[in-house]
């Protein structure tokens, strides 16, 4: 669970860097669909990301997978699925069951905020 927020936030640091103009992770969005200055899929640093519907998932070169999606205030916002995935892309794959993640959630509060039922963001 900590191990997906620090990955966000490793990805978010990639971003920046290669791209000064990112103020943060969700401007990825206004990036591909309005000005068209990156593509939809590509490589930052040691990423690769594709741009999805309201989100974008990164894959570490070790094959590690972040998906996450952006609320409309460009904040980052997860789901269940989404800490399941990268628990099971990781190098040594974790399977938890979604009660221990939602134990795990709860017990990171008030680290985590519950945005809307089911959805999660890094308190600020």
């Amino acid at each position: 669970m900590l191990g997906y927020v620090h990955a966000l936030n490793a990805i978010a640091e990639a971003m920046r860097v290669a791209m000064p103009s990112l103020e943060r992770l969700g401007d990825v969005l206004g990036l591909v669909r309005s000005s068209r200055i990156i593509s939809r899929s590509g490589h930052v640093g040691t990423y690769s990301y594709t741009v999805h519907g309201a989100g974008c998932r990164f894959v570490s070169d070790d094959g590690t997978e972040v998906d996450v999606d952006f609320a409309a205030d460009g904040s980052e916002v997860f789901d269940l699925w989404r800490l399941r995935w990268y628990g099971l892309s990781l190098p040594e794959p974790l399977d938890v069951t979604d009660q221990d993640l939602r134990s795990a959630v709860r017990s990171l509060q008030p680290l985590l905020d519950e945005v809307r039922p089911g959805w999660f963001s890094v308190a600020n």
